[in-house]
């Protein structure tokens, strides 16, 4: 048995498919691929472990016409079973894989760097100051286009802001 039969034997298909976060339908298509795979597997050591000889004599015994089960016994001893060159479909296969690792380890490199950008989002997160604490300064030390556009607005002699009365409500204090 070749060394990709015996991994391919040994492999935890549940913990496969969960632990590289494959996408629903690869995981469909690598289940479909592994029923088709073990039934034919059982197929073919049920095939292995069947009889093959023929009694010829019983037959001979048995039937009256000895010519038809002598032409039957010569057509068998002269079989030969033909052997297909499946070279061809296993390159196929083999592009296929190779195509499918390489776009696995693409959606891993992304998924890894992903993740990276995320647990760094969460611990800015975390290690933040509250919103209570913030201060205008630190907002616009944060974030200086505020202030341009604040200067802008000033300069121009506008003191209110577009559309905050209709969302946040008017409030004055006679």
């Amino acid at each position: 048995m070749s060394a990709v039969k015996a991994a391919a034997t040994h492999i935890d298909w549940t913990k496969f498919s969960t632990s590289l976060g494959l996408k629903a339908e690869t995981v469909a298509a690598l289940g479909a691929f592994r029923k088709r795979n073990e039934e034919a597997r059982r197929v073919l050591t049920d095939l292995k472990e069947q009889k093959t000889s023929v009694d010829f004599a019983h037959y001979r015994k048995v039937l009256k016409n000895q010519a038809v089960v002598d032409e039957l016994e010569k057509s068998f001893k002269a079989f030969k079973p033909t052997s297909y060159d499946v070279q061809a479909q296993i390159k196929s296969i083999e592009a296929v894989e190779a195509k499918a690792l390489e776009r696995a380890k693409t959606t891993a490199t992304k998924v890894e760097s992903e993740l990276a950008d995320l647990q760094a989002t969460l611990k800015n997160i975390e290690n933040s100051r509250p919103i209570e604490e913030l201060t205008v300064d630190d907002v616009l030390k944060s974030r200086p286009e505020i202030a341009e556009k604040v200067e802008g607005l000033l300069a121009k002699g506008k003191w209110g802001t577009k559309g905050y009365n209709d969302k946040f409500g008017y409030v004055t204090l006679f």
